[in-house]
């Protein structure tokens, strides 16, 4: 016998390694490389789709987020997904459902201040998902890039035995993220927001080569302005704080939230010369 004083000392009993995509449906080319990902890595994949009331607001489009879970799951089946895990709303929450995690520190700045509680309910029913699937690695987008950053902050806090791994955000020809919520955008929006990665990028790179931060970002949301978009934040950030930023230092990224019309983007450029 011996003292540990983590049980992170003991090896998992041998098994099938588990890659948990998690997602609230919609599925496009963005999930589908996540699940390439995990069928690359893992030995069998799951993916999670479950429109998680606790992470909208109020005033949000809980109603309205499209769901099509036949063709999502013939998305999943094309790419050899092993199970489509798709709980009902009381199979989440059953009657009296009380208990929540709380995101801390780094939920409370930028999506944490425009979307009061959001963090909570992604951290909440993402921890029901490692407990019930169980998945030695979860997969994520680093379009959310602070929900990245949330969560590997909770698996690191509570002690989820599950790997977590981060892939780059799939994006349109002219450079817009892929989004379930790209659908909401009217025809005209959709010619003017491959403009906000197009600034992102412009930023970024200008303060990778010494420009100066404030200026430059100062000069993306003016471009921005006029051509549109209404600024949740645009912002340069520590990316392992998420507190903002007056000179380079890596890692870092530059991170925004923005809207046209009825419809709600964000988006992120992460600075490249860093490990």
């Amino acid at each position: 016998m011996r003292i540990v004083s983590s049980f992170r000392d003991f090896a998992p009993e041998p098994g099938p390694t588990i890659g948990l995509v998690p997602t609230m449906g919609a599925l496009h080319e963005g999930h589908r490389e996540l699940v390439r990902r995990a069928r690359a890595e893992c030995d069998r994949v799951v993916v999670s789709i479950f429109v998680n009331p606790a992470q909208f607001g109020p005033n949000e489009d809980y109603g309205r987020y499209p769901r099509q879970l036949e063709a999502d799951c013939d998305l999943c089946a094309a790419e050899g997904v092993d199970a489509v895990y798709a709980p009902e709303l009381h199979d989440v929450y059953p009657d009296g459902f009380s208990t929540a995690i709380d995101p801390g520190e780094i939920a409370s700045e930028w999506e944490g201040a425009f979307r009061p509680g959001h963090f909570r309910g992604v951290v909440t029913v993402v921890g029901k998902l490692f407990n019930t699937v169980l998945p030695t690695i979860a997969y994520f987008g680093w379009k959310d890039l602070q929900q990245c950053l949330v969560v590997t902050r909770m698996v690191r806090d509570l002690d989820f035995r599950v790997r977590l791994e981060f892939v780059d955000t799939v994006r349109e020809v002219d450079g817009l993220a892929l989004s379930s919520r790209n659908a909401y955008l009217e025809a005209n929006a959709r010619l003017i927001a491959p403009r906000l990665y197009s600034e992102l990028k412009r930023s970024g790179e200008a303060i990778e080569a010494g420009g100066n931060v404030q200026e430059e970002l100062d000069q993306s949301r003016l471009v921005l302005r006029d051509a549109g978009f209404d600024i949740d934040y645009f912002a340069y950030v520590d990316m392992k704080s998420l507190e903002s930023l007056d000179t380079m230092l890596l890692p870092s990224a530059v991170i925004a939230a923005v809207r046209l019309g009825s419809t709600r983007l964000i988006d992120n450029y992460r600075l490249h010369r860093q490990a």
